[in-house]
C-alpha cells in the first residue's frame, strides 16, 4: 500500500489498515520500527505523529504492519509513505553584493549587475523564480526569468535629480510563482560617476560692445568667463579656456590669458584715418574649449563637438569731431519777380568731414522775412534747395539777404544767400476814375470833351509816356476816342462822330464803353512778341439825353418770371423738428411772462386786512412809552367816526376806480353799484387813573419810502363800515 502525506500537514489519521480473521477473532495491530513517527492503534488505525518537513525530513517511509490474534497466529504487510513536497519555502538571494559603481550616460542594454536568488523548494533541480524590480526607477530595468539588471533610460549625471543626489536605490524582489508566491526582497544601490561629456556654453554665444573710435588702447571690453559655464558636476570635468581669437581686424584687440576670458582693446581705430579700414563693426570669434580629454560616447548623435564659439561683435561709434562745412563762403541767387511761389531759385550744400558723414540738416536761421511776410523763402532740411514761399516785387524791395545754418545735430555752421529781384514788368496800369458815368446831349459838338470827363493813369513799373488808350468794346459807331490816345499819364473823352437816330444809324442810347489802357507804348514792334505787356480796364457808360422832337427808338423788352418751389427733402428731417421745439420754447416763455405779469397785478390790488391787535399794542406803545403791555391794564376807547369819501380817481395800473378823502388821503375801490360812503377814521382813546385825557389819532397819508406801512395804513383805512354810524361809541378792551 502507497500513501502520499503533503509536508507541513499536521498530525492526522493518515490511513486504515483492515484484516480478517477465519475464526473471527480478535486481532491486535502492531508497527515497526517503532522510530518513525507513526503509530497504529488495536484498531488499524495509522497516525502521524509530526508535521513534516520535506526539505528536512526523509522523503519516504516504509512501515511494517504486523496483525496478530488471540492465540499467536499474525499476518504482516508494508504500508510505504512518501511525503509530497509542497512550496512552503521562501526565495533567497545568493548574490552578495549590494553596491554597484557606473559611469553617466551608458548606452541601453548595458549589463550593470546578475542578481541570481534560489528557493528550497526546488532541492537540486533548477529553480523557476521570477525577478522584479519594485521601486520606480525609469533607468533600469531587469530581466524576469535571469535576473540580468541592465540600463534601459538616459542617466545623465549633470542633470537633477542625479546631479545632487547621485545613487539610485532598486528594491529587487524575487518570487517563486509569477502571482500568488512566496517571495523576497533586496536593495541595491547604483552610483553613477560623472564623466566629461559637456562641452562649455556660453549665454549669450554673441555680444554687442560699442567703443567710440579714438579710445585709448588699454581698455577693456568683456569678460567672457561671466557668461560661460560647463555643467560637468565633476571638477575635473568643468574646466574650460578660451583660445582662438581670430577676425578682420583682431590685431587690434586681445585675450588677456587663455583662463580668464577678459577681451581688451590694443589699438586706437580713427574711422577719418585714410590708412584704416573704415570699418565700423568688426566681427571676432573666440572659441571656448574643455581643459580636461572629452569622453563621449558615440551613440549619442547630439554629442558633437567639443567646444564652443562665441560671436564678439564691436562697433565702433563715430565720434563727432568735425563741423559742417559750406562749399561758398556766401550764396547769391537772381530771381526774376514774377517767379511762381514754391520754385527752387537754386541750392546750398555743405560737407561733414566725418566718417561716416553725418546727416546734415538745413534751416534759415535769420532775415528771411519782410514787413507782409514771415518767411519769404524756405529751404529743404536734407537737400539745401531754396524755395519761394511768397510773390517777390522788385518795386517794394530789390535785394533780399538771409542766414542759413547747416547742422549735424551737434555742431553747425552758417553762410549768407543773398537773392537779387529782377524786375519784370508785372504791375498793371491803375487808372482813376475806374468807373464813371455820363449824360450827353444827342447834339452835342464833335470834338467836345464830354463833360470834361479825362482818366489818371500810374504803373510802379512802367514810364508815364507808356500808356496807349483804345476803346476794346461798346464803342458802335466810334463815336468816342481819347486823346492823346498814347504817350501820357492822362487822357480826356472826346465825342468823335454825332449821332444819327433819324436814320437809323444809331439805336442805342446807353453806351457801354471798355476802356484798355496798355504799358507798351516805348516798347519797339520787335521787342512786343517777347516783352511783358500788362493792360488797365475802366469802365464808362454814357447815356444820350434825346431832344423833345427825337423819336426815342426802343428795343422790346422781355421780363423773366423765376418760380421757386421749397420740397421736402428727407436729409434736412431736423429743420421741422428744430421749428417745433422752437416754436414750444417760444410758447412756454411766453406763458411764463403772463404769469409773472399776472402775479404782479394781483399784488398791486387792495391788501386785506390784517388779523390780530399787533396794530393797538404798537399804537400804545407810541402813546404811552411802555414797552411791556403785559403789565398794564388800561381801558382803551375806540370811536368810529364816518368819513366822507369826496373824491374818485382811475388806478394807473388796474385802470379800476378808487375813491378818496381829500384831508384824510384815506381810499377804497368804488364798487359800480355802490354810491360814495364815508370811510371810517379811527380814533384810540386811553383812560387811566392819574390821566383823564383823550387822544385822538388820525390815520396818515401813505408814505412812499416805507410801502409796507402804506399797505397796512391803506388796508384798515380802506375796510367798510358795516353800517353807519351817527354818534361816537366806545368799547372797554382789558388787555
Amino acid at each position: 500500500v502507497t500513501i502520499y502525506v503533503l509536508e507541513r500537514t499536521p498530525p492526522e489519521c493518515i490511513y486504515q489498515v483492515n484484516a480478517a480473521d477465519p475464526e473471527n477473532a480478535k486481532l491486535k495491530y502492531s508497527l515497526l520500527p517503532a522510530t518513525v513517527p507513526f503509530s497504529i492503534t488495536k484498531s488499524g488505525t495509522i497516525f502521524s505523529t509530526k508535521e513534516f518537513d520535506y526539505e528536512k525530513d526523509p522523503h519516504c517511509y516504509f512501515l511494517n504492519i504486523t496483525v496478530t490474534d488471540p492465540d499467536g497466529l499474525s499476518s504482516t504487510e508494508t504500508v510505504n509513505i512518501n511525503i509530497i513536497n509542497t512550496n512552503d519555502e521562501r526565495p533567497y538571494f545568493t548574490t552578495k553584493q549590494r553596491i554597484y559603481r557606473i559611469p553617466e550616460e551608458q548606452s541601453p542594454g548595458t549589463i550593470v549587475a546578475n542578481i541570481t536568488a534560489k528557493d528550497p523548494d526546488d532541492e537540486d533541480f533548477p529553480s523557476r523564480l521570477f525577478y522584479s524590480i519594485q521601486s520606480s526607477d525609469t533607468h533600469f530595468s531587469i530581466n524576469p526569468a535571469t535576473g540580468v539588471l541592465q540600463v534601459t533610460g538616459r542617466i545623465d549625471r549633470d542633470a537633477l535629480p542625479l546631479r545632487l543626489h547621485p545613487n539610485i536605490s532598486l528594491i529587487v524582489r524575487v518570487e517563486d510563482g509569477p502571482s500568488s508566491g512566496h517571495a523576497s526582497e533586496m536593495e541595491i544601490t547604483v552610483i553613477v560617476d560623472d564623466i566629461n561629456d559637456n562641452p562649455p556654453e556660453c549665454n549669450p554665444s554673441d555680444f554687442r560692445k560699442e567703443v567710440n573710435e579714438n579710445t585709448t588702447p588699454g581698455i577693456f571690453l568683456v569678460d567672457l568667463r561671466n557668461y560661460c559655464k560647463d555643467i560637468d558636476v565633476d571638477p575635473s570635468n568643468n574646466q574650460f579656456s578660451f583660445t582662438g581669437l581670430s577676425g578682420f581686424g583682431s590685431n587690434n584687440f586681445a585675450l588677456e590669458s587663455t583662463a580668464s576670458g577678459r577681451l581688451v582693446m590694443t589699438g586706437t581705430i580713427d574711422l577719418e584715418n585714410p590708412a584704416s579700414p573704415g570699418i565700423e563693426v568688426y566681427t571676432l570669434t573666440v572659441r571656448v574649449q574643455d581643459t580636461a580629454h572629452p569622453n563621449y560616447s558615440s551613440k549619442y548623435p547630439f554629442y558633437i563637438s567639443f567646444d564652443n564659439i562665441i560671436y564678439i561683435y564691436i562697433r565702433i561709434k563715430p565720434v563727432n569731431e568735425f563741423s559742417p562745412v559750406f562749399c561758398n563762403l556766401s550764396y547769391v541767387f537772381s530771381v526774376s519777380e514774377i517767379t511762381k511761389v514754391g520754385s527752387s531759385i537754386g541750392r546750398v550744400h555743405a560737407i561733414d568731414k566725418d566718417w561716416p558723414p553725418n546727416v546734415i540738416t538745413y534751416s534759415i536761421v535769420a532775415g528771411a522775412g519782410n514787413r507782409d511776410y514771415t518767411n519769404l523763402f524756405w529751404i529743404s532740411p536734407t537737400k539745401g534747395h531754396v524755395r519761394i514761399l511768397a510773390r517777390l516785387d522788385y518795386e517794394t524791395t530789390q535785394k533780399h539777404i538771409f542766414t542759413v545754418q547747416a547742422s549735424d545735430q551737434e555742431k553747425s555752421t552758417t553762410a549768407s544767400v543773398t537773392v537779387n529781384v529782377l524786375e519784370v514788368n508785372d504791375e498793371e496800369p491803375v487808372c482813376s476814375p475806374s468807373y464813371f458815368s455820363l449824360q450827353i446831349p444827342v447834339d452835342l459838338a464833335i470834338g467836345t470833351n464830354i463833360n470834361g470827363f479825362r482818366i489818371e493813369c500810374q504803373d510802379r513799373d512802367s514810364d508815364p509816356r507808356s500808356f496807349r488808350y483804345f476803346i476794346n468794346e461798346g464803342n458802335e459807331n466810334s463815336h468816342f476816342i481819347f486823346s492823346p490816345s498814347a504817350g501820357s499819364n492822362t487822357s480826356h473823352l472826346i465825342l468823335a462822330s454825332r449821332f444819327d437816330y433819324e436814320s437809323g444809324l444809331d439805336t442805342n442810347w446807353i453806351y457801354s464803353l471798355r476802356v484798355h489802357i496798355t504799358d507798351d507804348n516805348l516798347v519797339s514792334a520787335r521787342d512786343k512778341t517777347t516783352h511783358l505787356i500788362k493792360t488797365g480796364t475802366v469802365t464808362l457808360s454814357i447815356r444820350v439825353i434825346p431832344n423833345p422832337t427825337t423819336t426815342t427808338t426802343t428795343t422790346p423788352g422781355f421780363t423773366v418770371v423765376t418760380k421757386r418751389e421749397n420740397l421736402y427733402s428727407p436729409s434736412a428731417w431736423y429743420v421741422p423738428f428744430v421749428v417745433t421745439v422752437g416754436a414750444l420754447l417760444l410758447l412756454g416763455l411766453l406763458g411764463h411772462r403772463g404769469l409773472l405779469l399776472l402775479a404782479r397785478l394781483r399784488s398791486r390790488g387792495p391788501a386785506a386786512p390784517r388779523a390780530g391787535r399787533a396794530p393797538l399794542f404798537s399804537q400804545l406803545e407810541k402813546t404811552t412809552g411802555l414797552t411791556n403791555p403785559k403789565k398794564l391794564a388800561v381801558l382803551l376807547t375806540m370811536t368810529k367816526i364816518n368819513t366822507v369819501f369826496d373824491g374818485e380817481a382811475r388806478d394807473p395800473v388796474t385802470g379800476r376806480m378808487y375813491e378818496f378823502n381829500t384831508q384824510s388821503g384815506a381810499r377804497r375801490w368804488k364798487k359800480s353799484n355802490e354810491p360814495l360812503q364815508p370811510v371810517l377814521a379811527m380814533q384810540v382813546m386811553s383812560s387811566a387813573t392819574e390821566n383823564s385825557g383823550q387822544g385822538v389819532d388820525r390815520a396818515e397819508a401813505p408814505s412812499k419810502k416805507e410801502p409796507s406801512e402804506k399797505k397796512k395804513e391803506l388796508t384798515v383805512a380802506t375796510k367798510p363800515a358795516a353800517k353807519p354810524q351817527q354818534g361816537n361809541q366806545k368799547h372797554q378792551v382789558q388787555l
